[in-house]
């Protein structure tokens, strides 16, 4: 029989291309701002109450790595069925048409609308932020600029629909929604005997649905990871190895 294969991705995949991991020692998780905390930081309330903050912050940590390049990995997987949570977009800049961003990309926006409604993605303006910023460390302009570009008005200060811009990111206090193909995701989970999670720690609920679907169909499951979780589940192969490693002798092409 034929594996019908899926790969879950996470932070772990995209480090070897310079973007530190969320919960790592450099990681996201591990710096905040100077008055918030990521999980307060990453979310729809902070973008409706403090957008000039929300957009600051996925400015200095998101896009400043705008123009990094996809690593081997990212290539190896540019052929396979993918579900990612990284938002760094290097699956699509590696070739991959049909990928599943399941928390969104940073290289693309959106415009602010209640979450029951799909809305077109247009390229995220991060581009036009640095054109219109003549000093990059004065974080006053560069607020300034953001709620410009973003179509925010710098009087109210305050998102309106239809009309100003957000990331398109899966915030904390949102859920999976079709927006973030989630139907999708979940028939390919469904379908899916053979799972392969590559550099995840298990945190997100994204990994915790395809674990569930991967039991359910008594699917082969793979976890790829220098440390990985001991999920207690018999059965499981552990590889413990980086991706860039584990690729190199196909185990799964």
């Amino acid at each position: 029989m034929n594996k019908n294969t899926l790969y879950i991705t996470g932070a772990g995949v995209s480090a070897d291309s310079g973007i530190p991991t969320f919960r790592g020692q450099d990681g996201y998780w591990t710096i905040d701002s100077v008055n918030y905390t990521p999980q307060e930081m990453a979310t729809r309330s902070m973008y409706l109450n403090n957008p000039e903050e929300f957009l600051l912050w996925y400015f200095k940590r998101f896009a400043s790595y705008r123009n990094v390049s996809p690593n081997n990995v990212h290539h190896f997987l540019s052929d396979k069925k993918l579900i990612t949570q990284n938002v760094d977009g290097l699956d699509g800049k590696a070739g991959n048409p049909n990928y599943i961003p399941i928390h969104g990309r940073l290289d693309k926006a959106l415009y602010f609308e209640d979450m029951s409604v799909m809305c077109d993605l247009v390229e995220a303006p991060w581009d036009d932020v640095i054109a219109l910023t003549s000093d990059i460390d004065n974080d006053e302009e560069i607020k300034k600029n953001l709620l410009n570009v973003f179509k925010i008005s710098d009087k109210t200060k305050k998102p309106e629909l239809r009309k100003s811009l957000r990331p398109f990111i899966l915030l904390f206090d949102e859920y999976y929604t079709d927006q973030y193909r989630m139907t999708e995701a979940e028939t390919w989970m469904s379908n899916a005997n053979h799972f392969v999670f590559m550099g995840t720690s298990f945190s997100v609920n994204i990994t915790n649905i395809a674990l569930r679907f991967a039991l359910q169909n008594e699917s082969n499951i793979e976890i790829v990871d220098p440390n990985p979780i001991d999920l207690g589940i018999k059965g499981i192969k552990y590889h413990k190895l980086k991706a860039q490693d584990f690729i190199k002798d196909n185990h799964t092409s």
